[in-house]
């Protein structure tokens, strides 16, 4: 009898510890799923265009304005528009509110980009546009050469204008560094981009046009255009 009770006890003791590792387990699985959901937001585009140079980029952005910009030189012999080919570049961004939120505004409007991006229509390639976005709310990517979407289309010409200015910057540092006489042409093309619209968000690149500004050892005519661009952001 004693045996029996002694096996009942042992058999409710089991029964007991399984019920509680239950409970534990359900307690802690919305807690783990509550922490995932904390994550920031992030919208990312990855640009490709194998003739081009760079041949390769891709934007990060974050809802702070926070981001990082990477850029990869032709894996081809392909030849850069003028000047030498700028080396790689990778740096951190900080983007302006307004920007920062239209980017994440268009995210929402579109599905997350959960939407077919491509035109129906056949043109021109300019090279591939891959959105992406990953957030508490949600994922989604599209990829696109021209979207007949005005809003998305409108924001791809945008964060491309973007990557031209931070290529430029980083053309112009590269110019100051090893061909001086070569930085009144490029002042010329950025100014030219910069009036047409396809380079933006001038500020980014407002230390290297600073140096400009304040280098005696540049021509004056840059001095000028460096310092009128640097106007223009304030």
């Amino acid at each position: 009898m004693r045996a029996w009770r002694a096996a009942l006890l042992g058999i409710e003791s089991v029964v007991c510890l399984a019920i509680a590792m239950l409970v534990l387990s359900t307690v802690a699985l919305p807690a783990r799923a509550e922490t995932g959901a904390t994550a920031d937001p992030v919208f990312q585009i990855d640009f490709t265009h194998p003739e081009l140079v760079p041949s390769h980029w891709e934007i990060t952005i974050h809802p702070d304005g926070k981001g990082h910009f990477k850029a990869e030189r032709s894996s081809q012999n392909a030849e850069p528009v003028q000047g030498m080919q700028v080396a790689d570049v990778d740096r951190d961004l900080a983007l302006s509110r307004d920007f920062t939120l239209r980017v994440f505004a268009t995210a929402r409007r579109k599905k997350l980009f959960n939407i077919n991006c491509e035109s129906k229509t056949k043109v021109a390639f300019t090279g591939w546009k891959d959105f992406s976005y990953r957030g508490p709310d949600g994922q989604g990517a599209c990829k696109f050469n021209y979207s007949e979407d005005k809003e998305i289309q409108s924001l791809s010409d945008s964060l491309g204008a973007v990557a031209e200015t931070v290529i430029e910057g980083a053309r112009l540092q590269m110019l100051l560094q090893h061909d001086r006489l070569g930085l009144d042409k490029e002042m010329e093309l950025l100014a030219t981009e910069v009036n047409a619209g396809r380079a933006r968000e001038i500020y980014l690149i407002n230390g290297v046009l600073e140096q400009l500004a304040g280098d005696p050892a540049v021509l004056q005519r840059v001095r000028k255009q460096a310092s009128a661009l640097l106007a223009r952001t304030d």
